[in-house]
């Protein structure tokens, strides 16, 4: 099975202070946050460099570049794009969890580190334009439409009266 994010360094890790640039391109998915989502079979392109610290650490310096997909959060239109995320990790044989990345058997997993990368570049809240005013208040259904009835569960409230008094002035 061919696995373009798992590159080996062995060569590396022997001569400390040398290092190699590489490109790979994978296919990730499950890519997504609420808001927006990188394509099931969308290719994802990576550039590193990848630079050996000792003979137990590397480092991985580079870029990764992903499509996305997702909705306007003002008027709710698709929206598409492409984002680019920088990353600059450690990769260790013995990993502190949370601050850097497994290096086992001469071998670093990328998918990982793609995936935190492009994960945390997706747009929270992401606009078609700028200037957008969100959707049209008449092509909304319940906007605009004399005719729309509310839920009749509320009808009840349209008949309550509220008397001013004293107390409110």
């Amino acid at each position: 099975m061919n696995r373009p994010l798992d590159v080996g360094v062995s060569e590396l890790l022997r001569r400390p202070g040398t290092q190699r640039e590489f490109e790979v391109v994978a296919e990730l998915d499950g890519l997504r946050i609420s808001s927006a989502a990188v394509p099931d079979g969308a290719e994802v392109r990576g550039r590193f460099t990848i630079e050996a610290m000792s003979d137990h650490a590397v480092t991985v310096k580079g870029d990764v570049v992903a499509p996305w997909t997702g909705e306007c959060r003002r008027c709710l239109r698709e929206i598409d794009g492409s984002l680019t995320a920088r990353v600059e990790e450690i990769f260790e044989t013995h990993p502190v969890e949370g601050d850097t990345y497994p290096l086992e058997n001469e071998r670093v997993d990328l998918e990982p580190l793609v995936r935190d990368a492009v994960l945390l570049a997706l747009p929270l809240a992401p606009l078609c334009e700028a200037t957008c005013a969100g959707p049209e208040p008449t092509a909304h259904p319940l906007g605009g439409d004399e005719r729309a009835q509310g839920d009749p569960r509320w009808a009840a409230l349209s008949e309550l009266k509220f008397e001013d008094t004293a107390e409110d002035r």
